[in-house]
């Protein structure tokens, strides 16, 4: 399989794939809108409309406005957050599955994103990579991040997509073959972070019960490999302005703008993924979607002794050159 490295003083390129509008402020926006300050040609894709979500944001319900047209609403809102984050952005064009409740749970509505066979919702995100070519894809893990029908069906097509994109014998209508060299998973909320987020508020003599609490429905069993730490300490309020455009699905006053961003900034500070596959060879861990991509490599913030790169190294990850992120 031919992997298309980038010429000299050729952009970089990479695609975020993303569920419903709003996840992109909300799963690594802060890697997506410095790679974007830095030139890479970053495009988000978003493969459902959100037309059967709720409005969350407690000041905006009962809106008659909003309710008469809320998928209009998001697609503004999208456009707002694009904006800010600096990015592209396409529609896949799905219909938003909902989140099923009740027990049973009832079936999914018919035609929703969810329901469609993997391959064929994948053949629009094979010809989005053929055309845009990117060097790098983000998506989310085998629970979708959590399992949200439409967040795992993101998980699925991507997987297929990296893999029909790549083999000339599969639609050939949809473009010339293309080669991601690396595939992501996002992980955006893991046990990890929070436990130093609040670690650090008990050392500065600031606990927080909220955090606290929370920590204790996380099993250290389940915790994520992080392979790949992207510093946005510098991004923090451009993650949270874009978020924030979308008015309709968050609490201005929510959760998750309740950890400072100078807290953020001593006991964390970064975007964090998995490596899940690479087509080059590589070395673990990362502080560098493009590692091995660059023709020149960026002087970044290294890891301290004693945090994350021994948490990689503790997993057995340290480094690889086989093809295979894990």
């Amino acid at each position: 399989m031919n992997v298309v490295l980038p010429a000299p003083g050729e952009p970089l390129r990479m695609v975020a794939v993303h569920a419903h509008p709003d996840d992109e402020s909300s799963k690594g926006a802060g890697s997506t809108a410095r790679y974007a300050r830095e030139g890479v040609e970053v495009t988000v894709i978003t493969c459902t409309g959100g037309e059967r979500g709720d409005i969350l944001n407690p000041k905006l319900r009962g809106n008659a406005e909003i309710e008469a047209d809320l998928p209009a609403v998001r697609r503004e809102e999208m456009a707002r957050a694009q904006e800010i984050l600096g990015v592209q952005h396409e529609w896949l064009g799905f219909e938003d599955s909902g989140l099923p409740s009740g027990d049973p749970l009832p079936p999914l509505p018919e035609g929703s994103f969810a329901t469609i066979p993997v391959q064929e919702a994948a053949r629009p995100l094979v010809e989005a990579v053929r055309r845009l070519r990117p060097h790098v894809m983000t998506t989310y893990d085998e629970n979708g991040g959590y399992p949200h029908p439409d967040h795992i069906q993101v998980h699925r097509i991507s997987m297929a997509a990296f893999d029909l994109a790549a083999d000339p014998e599969f639609a050939p209508e949809l473009g010339e073959p293309w080669a991601i060299a690396k595939l992501y998973y996002i992980n955006a909320f893991h046990r990890q972070r929070f436990a130093a987020i609040a670690r650090y508020l008990r050392e500065e003599g600031q606990p927080n019960e909220e955090l606290e609490d929370m920590l204790l429905h996380f099993d250290e069993r389940t915790d994520r490999l992080l392979t790949t730490r992207v510093d946005v300490r510098d991004y923090l309020q451009v993650r949270d302005d874009a978020l924030r455009a979308h008015a309709t699905q968050v609490d201005p006053e929510g959760p998750f703008f309740r950890i400072a961003h100078d807290v953020d900034t001593h006991a964390w500070g970064t975007d964090d993924y998995e490596l899940r596959i690479s087509r080059i060879g590589v070395e673990l861990p990362e502080t560098d979607l493009f590692a091995g991509i660059r023709h020149e490599e960026p002087e970044r913030a290294q890891p301290e002794e004693g945090g994350w790169l021994d948490l990689v190294r503790s997993e057995g990850h340290e480094s690889s050159s086989d093809g295979e992120g894990r």
